[in-house]
């Protein structure tokens, strides 16, 4: 008898949907053609021990299972179940009615449990887009994939509980949630916040500037003066995911598996925070079995580099593409991936190896052009792109001791999220723009042209900070989400000043 049942294969953050045909006649074999990986090709095992403790088996027939279409590589244990429910559906063992209805997929234990697999949402919003009526999958995946609107989502313990389901005998009813309640309680988890900050007034108003904008930073001082702490903290003046950048956010996490059991969705704006150690390929994603990166697990959030020129040189120059196109394209031999990565970049380094150049109280003992060799170590190209530059230097005594807290993440969150709202409305007409980090030349030249003064201003500073045309449009863009801030309409000459003040990297003899 040949029944089919239906899987998904996860390609990127994507999903295509598997049709698993099992055929069984006469004979003594069992055979998975399709294109399997190793993994599947064992779930023999795994079914046939897991069938066992429910008083099911695989018959003693021929058995030919293909996954069609065949030329797409079937990796993992994910396709256990809907491999067993095709087996028991064509040996009359299960129904097949429902099987044409509903998107299956599981991992098998020995003793018949679920276990939770990766890829779920995606493969949720493929099985709607397909047409399925619902979805079969393991309880501590339930929540994800009931993320999906118009799909029946049904959360198994067991595949007894399955094949009860399939024969008519399941009182199951599917899984639902309030997605905006979710986000809404997820919000203000956040175990830290800027009133914890002392001092340091001038660095809080840069990365309020930054978050309002989503424009990348860096942070140059010497050890211990809190730009770690500082960095963690940017989070919690974000405004808060839409539903929209939690369903983007959730897909990556979930491809990469790191989504944890029984969660619906992301309900924070990602921190990822990589050693310097990282390979490119760890960063942008890939490898043999195709998985996103620290960017992309970074995507609607923030990428924390903390100490920059120690990463490899090769590793940052892979990020300039992405920072300019918000998305990675992965190009190799046997597939092609695009993955997305809109993300704010966030830096840290210390000024000299030894940490201490222009600091007010300790002496650098760097060697003459060791200052210039350390920031050498980051390339033109790459700095460009990161539009604030900002300095910090150590706080003293007197403001540690303070026992006044300082301004609270909520209140400079709301002054962010007003910014956000001017920008929203700004850009309502430009599809996949959201913020002024987001604008092309031509977007740049209707909304963020300064006046007779301003255009005299920014003519002086670029002339003699030998700036490029990229910083150029750095300026521009960093003034608009200052004035944004402010609530003008226009930039003024202050608010080009202030853009102006933060490209510090780029005044001539910083370095010495």
């Amino acid at each position: 008898m040949l029944v089919k049942c239906y899987g998904a294969a996860v390609q990127g953050i994507g999903a295509r949907v598997v049709t698993i045909e099992v055929n069984i006649s006469p004979g003594i074999r069992f055979l998975i053609v399709g294109l399997p990986d190793n993994a599947v090709r064992e779930s023999h095992e795994r079914i046939s021990s897991s069938l066992a403790c429910y008083g099911k088996k695989i018959p003693r027939m021929q058995v030919v299972i293909n996954m069609a279409p065949a030329d797409i590589r079937k990796e993992g244990s994910a396709y256990d179940l809907p491999l067993a429910i095709g087996i028991l559906a064509a040996s009359g063992q299960v129904r097949a009615a429902l099987c044409d209805d509903y998107l299956i997929m599981g991992e098998l234990s020995l003793d018949g449990v679920l276990k939770p697999i990766r890829g779920v949402l995606p493969i949720a919003l493929k099985a709607r887009e397909e047409g399925f009526r619902g979805m079969v999958v393991p309880r501590a995946n339930a929540q994800e994939a009931a993320v999906v609107e118009g799909l029946e989502v049904y959360g198994m313990l067991t595949v007894e509980e399955v094949i009860r389901f399939f024969n008519g005998h399941s009182d199951q009813v599917p899984v639902t949630i309030d997605k905006d309640r979710l986000l809404r309680s997820g919000d203000r988890l956040y175990g830290m916040d800027f009133s914890e900050v002392k001092g340091q007034e001038s660095v809080k108003r840069a990365l309020e500037i930054a978050a309002a904008g989503s424009h990348n930073i860096i942070l140059i001082g010497p050890p211990g003066a809190g730009k770690s702490m500082l960095a963690r903290r940017i989070p919690t003046i974000m405004p808060p995911l839409t539903v929209q950048e939690a369903i983007e956010t959730t897909k990556i996490h979930s491809v990469a598996g790191v989504i944890e059991s029984n969660m619906a969705l992301v309900m924070q704006r990602p921190f990822r925070s990589p050693h310097h150690t990282i390979s490119d390929i760890a960063l942008v994603g890939g490898g043999n079995s195709p998985q996103p990166g620290e960017i992309s697990l970074a995507h609607n959030g923030v990428l924390f580099l903390d100490e920059l020129p120690e990463f490899k040189r090769s590793v940052l120059e892979v990020m300039r593409q992405p920072l300019e196109e918000r998305k990675i394209q992965i190009a190799r031999a046997k597939y092609s991936l695009e993955y997305p990565a809109s993300f704010m970049l966030v830096a840290s380094m210390n000024p000299c190896p030894c940490g201490f150049y222009n600091h007010p109280d300790k002496e650098c003992v760097c060697a003459p052009g060791a200052v210039h060799k350390y920031l050498n170590r980051l390339s033109g190209p790459l700095l460009d792109r990161i539009d604030i530059h900002i300095e910090i230097v150590p706080v003293p005594f007197e403001k540690l001791a303070e026992q006044r807290d300082a301004e609270s993440s909520e209140a400079i969150r709301q002054r962010v999220v007003k910014a956000r709202e001017i920008q929203e409305q700004r850009f309502r007409a430009f599809e996949g723009v959201y913020c002024n980090s987001q604008m092309s030349s031509r977007q740049l030249r209707m909304f963020a042209t300064p006046d007779k003064q301003g255009a005299e201003l920014l003519k002086t500073a670029m002339r003699r900070l030998n700036l490029s045309a990229r910083a150029y449009d750095r300026i521009l863009k960093v003034a608009l989400t200052i004035a944004d801030l402010d609530g003008s309409s226009r930039i003024l000459t202050h608010h080009l000043a202030e853009a102006i003040n933060y490209r510090n990297l780029d005044r001539e003899g910083w370095a010495g």
